[in-house]
């Protein structure tokens, strides 16, 4: 059976997608036009991989209108974050489109291969692109579809020749209820995602019916230090196993030393040493991130030595602890984090792996649902930096949220319980101000999910120059918290 038919019948259909600039709708774009599919796209602004797309062949506009949807459009694909409203999602209606969601086609896709579901609240996409490195680098030649760029894998989204289809299964407005898998892992279950469930207990279920659309057959993995994840499991018909840092756990990592933030440690199946391995991403969590992909790898046919082997070079993702310049004794780095438990390990992993004078953070609250509903938890989790900066709250999903109110109480919060902490409102006189006061030694860490990473990009242009190294600024200037126009930062 070829490629193509194998992973969907996609060739030469006219596939319109509504919100393509998302990491995962850009990923599934990428993947279409792999599979020979003609794709159009449109979104309210440009992003990272727009170019790419366009060289593969998608034809993309920014602005929503009607008449962006083809004539011939035989499928529409829209974001989770379009509303039912958005004009050209009421004219494929009109005109008797199938309209499905990013995750239904993901669905899709995974109907035809072996797939592997990476949920929790936290480090899915990190996982899932490790698991997708390990299988690749192992011979396994999987597909896999993530949201987050990795140059290694060739971006968010790759088309193996193998059986197996890797995907980041996202708990928000329940998308993992479209996945079928054969094997799934649920690295954690935290309060979050407001907006769609109201309690710990109503998102535990939800991680329940995600385990329990597991095939019968197949293997469900959970955190052996987290009791949510396994009642979770407890839904499977699945076989379950454990991975952690305790014992009893049956994938278990053991053994650990640390260098500068990175670890090495040996791995234990069930009380026997399995293989000795290191990693070259920082973090503590992403230990536990690698046992999940070292039981995934091992359990489709890896070979423990060619594992242990191949993990060392797993090189991350973007936005996950990214160094993007040092110079002037400056180093800048970006990260994702926009959870307060991201946040914490985050910044202690920052200050292992960097050992600076000074931590400097500009965090971006993602949501006002989320920064008011955990209020006290960020507030508690920013003890290893030195200086916090808030801008405004960046609103997805949310118009009208009291982006300021919800940023300046987070900042009294933060003073609150010990912390140094500003409200700036704006990502250009945040900018500003650590241009102007920028020292040796330091480390600038900006956080969030929204686009503060553009701060990160005028500070590697103005403090590292062309030579500062890893430095790589975006292509376009810092635009303002509400996205409006580019603007410049004046000489510091």
């Amino acid at each position: 059976m070829d490629k193509g038919r194998r992973i969907g019948s996609f060739e030469n259909r006219i596939v319109h997608m509504v919100g393509i600039g998302g990491c995962g709708m850009s990923g599934a774009a990428a993947m279409l036009l792999k599979l020979g599919a003609q794709v159009s796209g449109t979104d309210l602004n440009t992003f990272a991989a727009l170019p790419d797309l366009v060289a593969k062949g998608a034809r993309i506009t920014i602005g929503h209108a009607a008449k962006r949807v083809r004539p011939k459009t035989e499928l529409v694909v829209r974001s989770a974050a379009v509303p039912d409203t958005n004009p050209e999602i009421e004219e494929s209606v009109r005109r008797g489109i199938p309209v499905i969601k990013y995750a239904e086609l993901v669905g899709r896709l995974m109907d035809h291969h072996k797939g592997i579901g990476i949920a929790g609240t936290h480090g899915k996409t990190t996982t899932t692109a490790m698991t997708a490195y390990l299988f690749e680098r192992t011979g396994l030649s999987p597909s896999f579809i993530f949201g987050a760029d990795s140059p290694q894998l060739g971006g968010h989204s790759g088309v193996g020749e193998g059986p197996h289809f890797i995907v980041e299964s996202c708990e928000f407005d329940r998308s993992f209820l479209h996945f079928r898998p054969h094997a799934a892992a649920i690295l954690n279950i935290e309060t979050d995602h407001f907006d769609c469930f109201g309690s710990l207990e109503e998102l535990t279920e939800a991680f329940g019916a995600f385990a329990e659309r597991v095939d019968p057959t197949g293997l469900v993995l959970c955190h052996h230090e987290d009791d949510q994840t396994q009642k979770a499991a407890t839904a499977a018909a699945a076989s379950c196993e454990t991975f952690g840092f305790e014992r009893g756990a049956d994938w278990r990592a053991v053994n650990m030393s640390c260098r500068r933030g990175c670890y090495s440690f040996d791995v234990h199946r069930q009380g026997q040493h399995f293989l000795s391995t290191r990693l070259n991403v920082p973090g503590r969590y992403n230990v536990a991130n690698a046992l999940v992909a070292i039981a995934m790898a091992s359990h489709h046919g890896a070979a423990a030595p060619n594992i242990a082997a191949a993990l060392p070079g797993f090189a991350g993702v973007q936005r996950r602890m990214s160094i993007k310049g040092e110079g002037s004794g400056v180093t800048i780095v970006d990260d994702y984090a926009h959870h307060p438990t991201e946040v914490r390990v985050t910044l202690e992993a920052a200050r292992r792996r960097f050992e600076p004078k000074r931590t400097r953070v500009v965090f971006q609250p993602h949501q006002y649902a989320r920064t008011c509903h955990l209020m006290d938890e960020f507030a508690r989790a920013f003890g290893e930096a030195d200086e916090v900066i808030i801008p405004d709250i960046y609103a997805a999903r949310e118009p009208g949220a009291r982006a300021a109110e919800g940023a300046a109480e987070l900042a009294d919060r933060i003073r609150t319980y010990g912390g140094r902490a500003v409200y700036v409102p704006d990502l250009n006189d945040v900018a500003t101000r650590l241009l102007g006061s920028a020292q040796s030694g330091d480390l600038v860490l900006t956080m969030g999910a929204g686009d503060v990473w553009k701060v990160a990009d005028v500070l590697v242009e103005r403090i590292c120059g062309p030579h500062g190294r890893g430095c790589a600024p975006g292509p376009d200037a810092l635009v303002s918290a509400r996205g409006t126009s580019p603007v410049s930062v004046p000489d510091a």
